[in-house]
């Protein structure tokens, strides 16, 4: 009786640390502020112009 108590109530701390750890970013989304002022940007490629010289190297082929 003791060893079945004892193994449930691993299986239920294991089971809640697991779903704690899974619901914890989509707990966290509601608190993070979005608005006009909070805006994420990819950052601006350098352009190295390789397209062009691709393009007029092939039209002479």
């Amino acid at each position: 009786m003791n060893k079945s108590i004892t193994s449930i109530s691993r299986l239920l701390t294991r089971t809640t640390v697991i779903l704690l750890c899974l619901a914890a970013p989509v707990l966290a989304v509601p608190v993070v502020k979005s608005g006009p002022s909070h805006t994420i940007e990819a950052p601006t490629m350098k352009k190295s112009g390789a397209g062009l010289v691709l393009l007029v190297s092939l039209q002479r082929g």
